[in-house]
């Protein structure tokens, strides 16, 4: 069952953003920053209260995805990228960002926090960061 509305120009447009973000990463770093994409909508809280589908989290601004600033995101999708965004949009989460709602590529080691949320974890280039419990209860 889905764990957030999407129609099919929805699962294209996630599709194109985890790549457009994460390709680099390889399908693990893609699924990581679906699940902090699809977080974003999901739940209800932090930078992201009335955020409620793909579109208003894939253009938000600020405090949206830079990807949606460069002509990649804007090709067509790709089938695997697809599957993987039908994969995120079931509900299927992945290790660090279960719970992340924020990620970036630093130059280096990753911060403890950023802007006063704790890092959960890294994957490759990637820093993921989740909510303070106070900021985010509905996602414990």
């Amino acid at each position: 069952m889905a764990v957030i509305q999407a129609t099919e120009q929805d699962v294209r447009m996630l599709a194109r953003l985890i790549r457009a973000e994460a390709e680099g990463d390889g399908k693990l770093g893609m699924l990581n920053a679906g699940t902090t994409a699809v977080n974003r909508v999901r739940f209800n809280c932090s930078d992201f209260e009335d955020i409620r589908t793909v579109e208003q989290m894939t253009f938000q601004s600020p405090g949206g995805f830079e990807a949606v600033q460069k002509g990649y995101f804007y090709q067509r999708a790709r089938d695997n990228e697809i599957q993987l965004a039908r994969r995120l949009i079931q509900g299927e989460r992945f290790h660090p960002a279960q719970r992340s709602l924020w990620f970036f590529r630093p130059p280096g080691a990753c911060e403890p926090d950023w802007f006063g949320q704790p890092l959960i974890g890294r994957y490759k280039a990637h820093c993921f960061y989740e909510p303070l419990p106070e900021e985010c209860p509905e996602m414990q």
